[in-house]
Formats: C-alpha cells, sequence, structure tokens
C-alpha cells in the first residue's frame, strides 16, 4: 500500500538568528507572565478601601467607581503615590463635616491650608443618585466651579441634602465615624473652622474590602 503519510518540512533559520531566537523565548516568556502577574495582582477599584491612619485612630472608607469613576481613580493614584501622607484636616464642623487632602497643609503657611494648587489636574463631575448622608466622603471643589475637584475631599457627619448634585460623592465610611466625629469637633483657632493643633494624616494606604465586613448599600 502507498505511503499517504506526510513528508515532514524542517523550518530552517539563519544560524545568528536561530540561536538569539532560542536565547530570547525563556526571557520574553518570563516578561509577559510578570506583567499577567502584576495585572492580576492589583484589585479592582471597588475591591480596595483607603485608610486614613490619624493620631486619634483610623477611617476607612470604600469607593463607588460605578458612579464615579475619574474621582475614584484619581484619588487611588494619589494613595498609591503617597500623596496624602502629612497632610491635614484643615477644615473642622462640629456635627457637620471634616475635610482635607490640600498639599499646602503639609508645610507651606497656614491661611494657604484649603487654597488648594492651580497646577493639579482636575476632575470633571460625577453628580449621581447618591444622597449626602453621615459617613459620605465627596470631592471638595473651588467656588461654584462644578469640575474643579482636585485633591481635597470632605466627610459629613450628618445628612446634607443641600449639596446633593452639587458635589461629586465618591466613597463612604466603613469604619472609623468615631474617629471623624473627634476630629470634627476639635478647638478650632477663633473665627476660623482651621483646628489649633494641626490634625495629621500620618498615613492614606489602600487595603483589600475583604479586610473589612460588607455595609448595606447607600440609602
Amino acid at each position: 500500500m502507498p505511503n499517504h503519510q506526510p513528508k515532514l518540512r524542517k523550518f530552517s533559520f539563519p544560524r545568528s538568528t536561530t540561536r538569539y531566537t532560542i536565547r530570547l523565548l525563556p526571557l520574553v516568556s518570563v516578561l509577559l507572565i510578570g506583567a499577567a502577574s502584576l495585572t492580576a495582582c492589583r484589585p479592582s477599584p471597588a475591591q480596595s478601601v483607603a485608610v486614613i491612619k490619624t493620631e486619634f485612630g483610623n477611617i476607612v472608607f470604600e469607593f463607588f467607581p460605578d458612579v464615579a469613576p475619574k474621582h475614584t481613580a484619581q484619588i487611588q493614584g494619589l494613595i498609591r503615590s503617597g500623596f496624602y501622607d502629612g497632610t491635614a484636616f484643615h477644615r473642622v464642623e462640629p456635627g457637620s463635616l471634616i475635610q482635607g487632602g490640600d498639599p499646602n497643609s503639609k508645610t507651606a503657611r497656614e491661611d494657604t491650608w484649603g487654597l488648594g494648587r492651580p497646577d493639579l489636574p482636575k476632575i470633571p463631575a460625577e453628580f449621581s443618585a447618591l444622597k449626602h448622608v453621615r459617613g459620605t466622603v465627596s470631592a471638595a471643589r473651588v467656588g461654584s466651579d462644578k469640575n474643579s475637584a482636585t485633591t481635597q475631599f470632605f466627610i459629613c457627619c450628618r445628612a446634607h441634602p443641600e449639596w446633593d448634585n452639587q458635589y461629586s460623592i465618591f466613597g463612604r465610611v466603613i469604619a472609623g465615624m468615631n474617629v471623624v466625629d473627634i476630629i470634627a469637633n476639635a478647638p478650632t483657632v477663633e473665627g476660623t473652622t482651621r483646628p489649633k493643633q494641626k490634625i495629621t494624616m500620618l498615613s492614606v494606604t489602600l487595603e483589600p474590602r475583604s479586610n473589612y465586613p460588607p455595609t448595606p448599600p447607600q440609602p
């Protein structure tokens, strides 16, 4: 019977090309596997929470990337870079709110705290159906410009319906509201909302959301 098996053809390469190709293949494989591992290791925005360490304890808040993806991305990126470490809660109002995140509050004069810096990238408004209730984390902005949020944020101590659809909500405190209340009640410089003693964010880091118990949906 005739042999119908196809004859295998041997592919040939120039000697120099073959040698370097064989040597590079393991290296390329390692780089591709490494890149895939890095991508797989970084959690999605919703899987991370921010942990603000202060002398009074920690404040932990989750993010809402589904309704505020741009704010979530910028704030999380700043946290990863260490931007917030050493900034202060420069504005406190008992029973109302605390505000911080201005880089001026690291080492600049106190009368510049809260003014921000014009060189910082602005985030366009991302309004949603979410409400400003106790524990809400929302983006501060400049005056009436709704698209001027940069790095500063505030945390509500109570409901502020007058701020709904005026400020972009991007998170909610899931642990440490007692710390927020302590900071909100700090003594202030007369005639201002600035604490007499600087209240520093000693560090701000991202941790897995799974480290903390689930919370009910925001009302």
